[in-house]
């Protein structure tokens, strides 16, 4: 019924930049809540950081100050802005959006397929 679609990822040096994107499509109502999530082997996944349809924006501890969420609603996508990559942010980012949809008017969470990033010299 709905899709997320990321992109963005890759391989950037040590206090380089790179910008994710993650967009919704499908059977849409509404897009609520936009989360960006990281992982890497052998630990659980962590909010890296989260945004409400209002704009109303959170980040782990270990991002403030670096990187910068943000969603453009006429486009149902959001955004990830990460300056001064570090080594330790290497992982694959995932996004996830609380979408109600068209076909019950329900709230339902999906993800996206993940992305890699990697921060390396």
């Amino acid at each position: 019924q709905v899709q997320l679609v990321e992109s963005g990822g890759g391989l950037v040096q040590p206090g380089g930049s790179l910008r994710l994107s993650c967009a919704a499509s499908g059977s849409i109502f509404r897009v609520n809540n936009m989360e960006w999530y990281r992982q890497t082997p052998g630990k659980q996944r962590e909010l890296v950081a989260g945004i409400t349809s209002g704009g109303s924006t959170n980040y782990a501890d270990s991002v403030k100050g670096r990187f910068s969420i943000s969603r453009d609603n006429a486009k149902n996508t959001v955004y990830l802005q990460m300056n001064s990559l570090k080594p330790e942010d290497t992982a694959v980012y995932y996004c996830k959006a609380t979408v109600v949809v068209t076909t019950n008017f329900h709230p339902y969470q999906y993800w996206g397929q993940g992305t890699q990033v990697t921060v390396s010299s």
